[in-house]
């Protein structure tokens, strides 16, 4: 029977392994994060040091893969995958199923490594929920390169606001509604998701994520003093897309580290919607930019933008604007989009 232990231990590993091996790769190909793909490395590595604890010689002599009686017994659809996520989605099962494995089989033999393996199980769980909500909200975002704010607490303007803007080619919209009671804000909130979801624009609430969960909004954007993302994402029903401001070198790598779907930077140019805040400049936007090549996190350029240089901003590196009151304080809303969307197309050859 000691024998047959061994048996089991070496399929699984080789099974685990394998499984990290497709996790790792689809965070650094597909998602191209650099921290998530860092990750699945480390929990690789460390499932290999930990199997290395064992008798690698009885391991190795176990094998029988000539003797299997498992070789070549399938099930109905057993490697039917249509997509990269297909892929990853069943890596995910196959590492954690096999982790269980080791950890009952090894327990026969070294208890403290079992106990090693099980933990290698609950960070591979904890591991597969981070990749699929930075891959979901990611997605998402991707798209957007046209991000409207609308500053504003009445209801009448924000709903109208909102809706001439999706009409005229913004892909993001924000609420940014200050001095306002919460009953009020919910419930301005969760109409201001409906218009959105109806048009087909991502809707984001500004500070507040326990709002943005339960008006069912796409996502919410926290300031530098606002809940830390590892907190918001404990309020968050489905995934929420996660917005950081940001404003120097020093404080996009501190977002970085908390792995937001994106970071704004900013101000770019002095604006009248922040009037204290000192500009950035466009050589933040370049930093910034490249600074976030390999993280996967997605980031928009804001503060002053309007049609008359946006053109530099996205010569800058940037490949989303957002705007307020280029859009929001002019007479034709939808016409201001309009020209800003047909700019940005134009300047990235979409």
């Amino acid at each position: 029977m000691q024998h047959s232990v061994y048996r089991i231990i070496d399929a699984n590993f080789n099974r685990a392994r394998e499984a990290a091996r497709v996790i790792e790769e689809f965070s650094r190909f597909a998602l191209n994060c650099e921290a998530l793909t860092a990750r699945a490395k480390q929990l690789r590595h460390e499932l290999s040091a930990v199997i290395g604890k064992l008798d690698a010689t009885r391991l190795i002599t176990s094998r029988d893969t000539l003797g299997d009686v498992g070789i070549g017994q399938t099930v109905d659809k057993q490697l039917k995958r249509g997509n990269l996520r297909d892929f990853f989605t069943a890596g995910c099962k196959r590492l954690t199923e096999s982790l269980r494995t080791l950890a009952e089989m090894v327990q026969t033999i070294d208890p403290s490594t079992a106990q090693m393996l099980e933990k290698l199980r609950f960070d591979a769980y904890a591991l597969e929920k981070d990749i699929v909500i930075f891959s979901d909200t990611s997605e998402k975002f991707r798209r957007v390169s046209l991000y409207v704010i609308i500053s504003s607490s009445l209801p009448a303007d924000v709903l109208s606001l909102a809706g001439r803007c999706a009409a005229g080619g913004a892909d993001c919209i924000q609420l940014r509604a200050k001095n306002i009671g919460d009953d009020e804000l919910f419930a301005l909130a969760v109409e201001f998701v409906k218009v959105c979801k109806e048009a087909g624009v991502l809707g984001i609430i500004n500070d507040r994520v326990d709002i943005a969960a339960a008006a069912g909004a796409d996502g919410v954007h926290l300031g530098r003093n606002d809940l830390p993302i590892e907190e918001a994402r404990k309020l968050e029903l489905t995934p929420l897309i996660i917005g950081k401001s940001t404003h120097s070198l020093e404080q996009l790598y501190a977002a970085c580290d908390e792995l937001p779907t994106y970071v704004s930077l900013g101000p770019v140019f002095s604006t009248g919607t922040k009037p204290d805040a000192e500009p950035v400049g466009l050589d933040y936007v370049t930093k910034a930019t490249k600074a976030l090549s390999g993280s996967g996190i997605g980031h928009v350029a804001i503060g002053g933008i309007s049609l008359n240089n946006v053109e530099r901003v996205l010569g800058a590196g940037a490949k989303a604007i957002a705007v307020c009151s280029a859009v929001t304080e002019v007479a034709d809303p939808i016409a201001a989009c309009r020209a800003l969307k047909g700019r940005i197309t134009a300047l990235k050859g979409d």
